[in-house]
């Protein structure tokens, strides 16, 4: 594991261009990362694998030395799924902790929540949540690692398109990550000659859709349905899908991508459709794809650890985290505009959720052809490409 761990710091080294011998020795006190993350609560399926992704990887840069000669402490915080949680965590990180950065952030709400106190403070924040909102515009102090829903919409559309769709329904909830998917797909439809004749939406707490989806069914011209929403939502419009019959193609977004969802939807979710991280199919991949080793290793990594399978989420956690030690490597300390600086200079660093490409212009760095289109066959995950 220390070697593994050793790889990881110096292939984070390397890809931005420095030697170890150039990074400057450090005091030997601790760097200080701060999180929230929603691990308790509706949202803890992305919370609970992201913060055990941190605690495990944190421990594993630890056990060989840390970064800059300084071990790393991380200072977290359970906000539950709640936006005004977040907001106070984030300022108890900031104003009480004094943390060094950030990694944090499982929604979009919680994230935005803290946003301004991070601006106002100038710390380095690397968000796992994917609303296009998060960064975009840019913030100066604010980055992400999972794609956009926006992303995510041009994956599918693009995916709609080579199968020669061109009028579609959509489906979507009216929290906030729903409604942003929802409203980047109509944006986003007609640049590849999709339609949206049918447009639906269902309340979080709903725990029936099949109105919504007899009125897109009954729409003359549907040819493909899209469902856009994360949590406990998809499951049960992918289990009324089925119910109804429904033969027509659906797809759902990369909100559902992980094992959980498998288990929520079982059968009804043979055939679906959505964009994901390689992650899910690692072992199915060729050793010559650039992620392969990334993936296999933060697959293997996990679930020998936790003894559960591993899922996109956690990714996001993974990437942060790895972001992180790159940017702090390269600025030779915790100086925060340092650290900034670094992050926005991130080029070709190899993730689990893709190959990062920051800059000025974009705190994410990542393209929509970074997903991959999964399909759900014999109750698993598969390739469609």
């Amino acid at each position: 594991m220390k070697r593994m761990l050793k790889q990881l710091a110096a292939g984070a080294v390397t890809a931005l261009g420095l030697t170890l011998a150039s990074v400057p020795a450090q005091a030997a006190d601790t760097i200080r990362i701060g999180s929230f993350l929603s691990v308790t609560g509706p949202a803890s399926f992305l919370g609970d694998p992201e913060l055990k992704t941190l605690e495990l990887y944190i421990d594993k840069i630890n056990g060989s030395g840390g970064v800059l000669g300084k071990k790393l402490e991380l200072i977290h915080y359970d906000d539950a799924g709640d936006a005004s949680k977040a907001r106070t965590f984030a300022n108890r990180l900031l104003r009480q902790d004094r943390v060094d950065l950030i990694v944090g952030g499982s929604t979009t709400g919680a994230t935005m929540a803290a946003v301004p106190l991070i601006e106002q403070a100038g710390v380095p924040f690397i968000s796992l949540a994917g609303a296009e909102t998060i960064t975009t515009p840019v913030k100066k102090w604010v980055f992400k690692t999972p794609q956009s829903d926006r992303q995510a919409a041009r994956r599918i559309l693009m995916d709609m398109k080579d199968r020669g769709f061109t009028k579609i329904g959509l489906i979507s909830g009216t929290g906030g990550f729903g409604a942003s998917g929802r409203n980047v797909t109509k944006e986003e439809a007609g640049n590849f000659g999709i339609e949206i004749v049918a447009d639906e939406t269902y309340n979080p707490k709903d725990t029936d859709t099949t109105a919504q989806l007899t009125r897109i069914r009954n729409t003359d011209g549907v040819q493909a349905i899209l469902n856009f929403d994360f949590g406990q939502g998809p499951a049960i419009v992918t289990r009324n899908y089925a119910q109804l019959g429904i033969e027509i193609p659906f797809y759902q977004s990369h909100g559902v991508a992980s094992d959980s969802f498998l288990e929520l939807a079982g059968d009804a979710a043979e055939g679906l459709r959505l964009p994901a991280s390689a992650l899910l199919v690692a072992d199915k991949l060729p050793k010559s794809d650039p992620q392969y080793d990334v993936l296999n290793r933060y697959k293997s990594d996990y679930e020998s650890h936790y003894n559960e399978s591993v899922s996109t989420f956690g990714a996001y956690a993974y990437d942060g985290l790895q972001l992180a030690v790159q940017a702090l490597m390269k600025a030779g300390s915790t100086d925060k505009a340092k650290v900034r600086d670094a992050l926005e200079n991130i080029d070709g660093a190899v993730g689990v959720t893709g190959t990062y490409r920051m800059s000025p212009e974009d705190h994410m760095g990542l393209t929509a052809e970074s997903f991959r289109i999964l399909e759900v066959k014999d109750g698993d995950w598969a390739l469609t490409e």
